[in-house]
This record gives structure tokens, sequence and C-alpha cells, in this order.
């Protein structure tokens, strides 16, 4: 319980406000029930017995103030009196199941968003070292289990038990011995279930949790390959790896919740069995008939409110145990540290107008790997257009993601203008580069909206957005189109052609104003038609704007002022177009 209870601390205070109101609606909706359980014995024995009641020296003030002349003028008030208690008390539960159910899913959705902007907001090197089907699912797969399998059941249980609290008072203040038995008999049967259920439980939480990611993995891989899985007619493959995942899932999840659900049948027979007996053994005393009706009635009303309450504690516990597993990878991306300058305002202490400079910069992913880069060197003048070249495993797109931020030197220096970029001013520098890789990510929206990637609609500058897609040579084209820039270039792009989408990649770097642009082989999967496109719109771009590219074939960095040749020893040059002609004409 200490765990579950640990979500407290990644509650806003907002929720927490609310957290009190929803406890004292809970207090109320006990003091109704307790209420609806007391007003049974006065209307059950003004039924059988009005004079009694008429009479009872508690009621006699009542009866007094009313004027009321016989006993048998009391029972329509007492009868309205009994019937409006149900309503209103069975109101308020209403109430309470409302509150209870918007309350936890509006907490989930909380839990749901921070989850995502902490897993956002993590570095470069914890994203490429996860599974984003691990990280998906758990977003959306398991935070719903933990809406549903830990925070309603939560604040069902602790409504549960005050419930119960306020009603065994009840029944325990007109027949305590009666109560303490049944309550004893009751509780153990319910105790003895979860303790044999709870391995189930554990075992059945720990598949829900594996299995949902595999279906979220098979999934993705599945859509995400399309192309090939056609070719290769492999959906049956993919139906197998989803159909191996989602039955054993779903064969736990029914599970647990028979679990949850069974003893409640066996329990409310066993209740019915035992007020027939009491019954029987109470009607053998035909003198105290009158007084016998209204303590069954009580204990049948008693029952009634009892045996739901258990069996919503024995539930909400048993499903707490089933979504034990689920919980603990959600809290694990609620504990995700989010960086100290996130919601710090863009530092405005560094600004590119001379050079960048990496000074004796080693990396490596952990003190168990082999360095990628060691000692490099080098200086970047603004306005170079600068081409990294190397065979595969050298470094080149390490230095490059080193240079825009993302990952952290293990030692050495980046420097911009002499400056240290540190965690304080990356942002700042982040905001100035734009990255084009070999396939830039288009959403399934307007080409207006992926050349002002990440801007709301409303936000978005149109003419910057005309100038970019001239300078990227691609505003003819979308000019040519029925719906110009409001044309939808499909998910992932897929309405556009290979040039046509590193075009609008470049002029989405272009409309974030950038300073420095990276091409990470962003022409390699081209044709030379196509390449020489791309390149005429990537050498017509300002001056002062910095360019770094990485480059498989040699003809793309013709237009380079200066290329850094990687070596697999760690080592680092600078050699110009002309000797890197040379080296492939020697087979270099």
């Amino acid at each position: 319980m200490k765990d579950y209870l640990s979500i407290w601390n990644f509650l806003n205070k907002h929720r927490k406000r609310q957290s009190v109101m929803v406890l004292l609606l809970m207090v109320i909706a006990s003091i109704s029930e307790v209420i609806s359980i007391g007003s049974i014995l006065p209307f059950l024995g003004v039924i059988t017995s009005p004079e009694l009641v008429y009479n009872h020296e508690l009621i006699r003030p009542i009866v007094n103030y009313f004027g009321w002349a016989n006993p048998n003028e009391i029972i329509l008030p007492v009868t309205i009196s009994f019937i409006s208690a149900i309503l209103i008390s069975s109101f308020i539960r209403l109430l309470l199941i409302y509150t209870v159910l918007r309350f936890s899913y509006a907490i989930g959705a909380d839990l749901s968003i921070d989850m995502y902007r902490r897993t956002l907001y993590q570095s470069y090197t914890v994203h490429i070292s996860r599974n984003s089907s691990e990280i998906i699912n758990g977003i959306i797969n398991k935070t719903a289990l933990v809406t549903g399998g830990v925070l309603t059941p939560l604040l069902y249980l602790f409504s549960s038990i005050i419930i119960l609290i306020s009603v065994l008072f009840t029944l325990f203040f007109i027949a305590p011995q009666i109560t303490l038995v049944s309550i004893g008999f009751f509780g153990s049967l319910y105790f003895l279930v979860s303790i044999f259920a709870k391995k189930s439980l554990a075992v059945n939480s720990k598949r829900i949790a594996h299995e949902s990611t595999q279906i979220v993995k098979s999934l993705q891989e599945g859509l995400g390959g399309i192309r090939d899985v056609l070719l290769d007619n492999s959906q049956e493959f993919y139906c197998k790896l989803y159909r191996k995942a989602d039955i054993p899932m779903r064969r736990a999840s029914a599970s647990n919740s028979f679990i949850s659900i069974g003893p409640r049948y066996l329990m409310e027979a066993i209740g019915v069995s035992l007020i027939a007996g009491m019954a029987y053994l109470m009607s053998r005393d035909a003198n105290n008939i009158a007084t016998i009706i209204p303590v069954l009635g009580v204990f049948a009303m008693g029952a009634q409110r009892l045996l739901p309450v258990l069996q919503q504690i024995y539930a909400s516990i048993s499903t707490l145990r089933g979504t034990k597993s689920s919980f603990n990878d959600v809290k694990k991306l609620l504990e995700q540290p989010l960086p100290t300058n996130v919601f710090q305002p863009v530092f405005d202490g560094l600004e590119f107008k001379e050079k960048i400079a990496l000074n004796e910069v080693c990396f490596r992913y952990s003190k168990d790997t082999p360095w990628i880069v060691n000692n490099i060197n080098l200086n970047i003048i603004k306005g170079d257009v600068v081409g990294f070249v190397g065979k595969t495993g050298s470094g080149k797109s390490t230095v490059i993601d080193i240079i825009m931020g993302l990952l952290q030197p293990f030692s050495g220096k980046l420097l911009v203008d002499g400056v240290l970029v540190s965690p304080k001013n990356l942002r700042n520098w982040q905001s100035i580069i734009a990255h084009v890789p070999q396939s830039v990510y288009l959403s399934d929206a307007s080409i207006l909206e992926n050349i002002a990637f990440g801007i709301s609609k409303n936000n978005i500058d149109m003419e910057r957005a005309i100038f970019s897609a001239k300078k990227a040579h691609i505003f003819d084209y979308i000019q040519s189109l029925p719906e110009k820039f409001e044309t939808l270039v499909g998910e992932q792009g897929v309405k556009l052609s290979g040039g046509q989408k590193q075009r609008i990649g470049i002029a989405r770097a272009l409309y974030k104003k950038s300073k420095v642009i990276v091409f990470d082989e962003a022409t390699s999967a081209l044709d030379d038609d196509t390449e020489n496109s791309v390149m005429k719109a990537i050498n017509n771009l300002d001056d002062d704007i910095t360019i770094l590219m990485i480059a498989h074939r040699i003809s793309t960095l013709r237009n380079c002022n200066k290329i850094f040749q990687l070596g697999m020893g760690n080592s680092i040059k600078e050699i110009n177009y002309d000797e890197l002609l040379e080296q492939k004409k020697e087979g270099k």
C-alpha cells in the first residue's frame, strides 16, 4: 500500500485539494448510509406496532409538535421519511461513484501528460537506449490500466472502508453479538479468498504488463514496415506475433476480473442463508414477533449495504494486486528526472557570430564501451560549408550529435564563440540549429504545418513559410497543387517524393531561422537528378548560414569549403575536395 500511496507525490496542488473534497464526500456518503439503515428500524416498528413507536419517549416531543392524535397518524410521515432517507442515500452514493470516476480519470490524464513530458525531455542518450514500444505502451495502455486498476480502486477502497465502519457501528449499536459474528465470518472468508488469489494475481499482473508491450511492438513493426510486409507476404507472421501476445494478455485480464468479481455471488448466497436462518430461530419465539421483524429488517438492509462494501474492498485489493507490474512501469516513467533548465527562459548570453570549436572531445556511451571519438579537435567558422566523411563507424554522426548538443562529451569542450555550451545555454544553442536527416519526418498534416513544424496553425507566419519554400525550391511545386500549402502530405509524407520531402525539410530549417543547418546523409537515398535539385537548393542558401554535411557520395561535398575526414582510429584531419577525389581514385 505504501507503493500505491506514493502516487500522491505525483499529484499537483489542484488535484490534492480536490482529493480533500472527495474525502469529505466519502464521509457524507457514510453518514447517509447510517441514516438510511437507522431509519428502517422506526419504519418497520410503525408498520408492525405503531403504538410502540407512538408512545416511545424519544418520539413523544415530535408527536406533540405535529399534534398527531393517534398512532396511525405517524405511519405516513415515517414512511415518507424512510423513503426520503433511502433516495438521498442512493443519490449521494451515485454522486460519490461519479466523482470518484471523474477524479481518478482526471488524475490519469495528468499522469499520462506528465509521463509524456518527462519522456520528451530526456536526453538523446536515454532515448536511443530505449525501446519505443515500451514507452508508448507505458504512456497509453499502462496509464489506462493504472487509472482503472490503481487510482479508481484506491478511491473505492477508502470510501468502502469509511462506509464499512459506519455501517458496522450502526449494526453494532442495534445487535452487537450478531454483528461481531457476521463481520468476523464474512471478513475471514474474504481474507482467505484473498490469500489464495494473491499468487495468481501477481502472475497475471506481470503477464499483462509484458504482453501489452509486445502487442504495441508487433503493431509498430507490422504497420511501420508495411511496404516490406506486403512485398514479402509476411502478414501472417505479424498476425501470429500479435496473437501470441494478445491472447495471453486477455486471458490474464479475464482471470483477474473473475477473481475480483466471483466471490460476490458466493457471499450473497451465504448472507441470505444466514438471514433466513436467523429469521427461523427468532420466529420460534412468537411472543416477540413485533420486536423481531424490525431487527431482521435492519440486518437485511445492513447486509444489503455491508456485503457490497466488503466485496468492493476485496475487489479493490485484488485489482491493485493485478495491476502492480503495470503500476511499477508507470511509476518509473513518472520518476524520470526533468532537466533543471526545462522551465527556465532561454538563456540569451550565447550567440553564434564567429566559430564553433571542439577541444579534445572524447565520447563513449558507457565506461564499458570503446571510444567512438577520442581527442577530437576542429574549428568551424560561421558561414562555412563543412563536409564530414569517413567509413561506417568512424564517428561522423557522433561528432555531429555532439555539435548539436544531443550528446554530451565524456570529456573535452564544445565552444561557440569561445563560450562553453552547458545545460544553462544548451536550449539557446539548439534553438538556432536545424537538422535535415536522410528521411525527413513529416506529420500527417498539411505542407504548411510541416514547414512550420511544431507551431500551432493559428501562429504560423505565412510570409516566412512562403519565403522558406522559395529558398528551398519547393514553392513552385506547392503552387501547382490544388490545395497549395493546405495539401495534406499523408502519413510520413507518403504522397510526396523523396526530393520533395528533403526540400520541405530544408524549408522547415529556414522557417526556424536557423544559423546552423545539419544535413545528415540527406541526399544519399535520392537519385542523381533529385540530388542535384536538392543540392542546388542547399547551395543557394544565405552565405551567413553554416552548413554541416555528412555524405557518402563524394559529389555531394563538391561545394564544401572545408572537409573533415574521420578515421577508424579516432583520428580526424582536414582535407579538400581534390584530395578526396584522389583518395577515391587510389581506392582508399
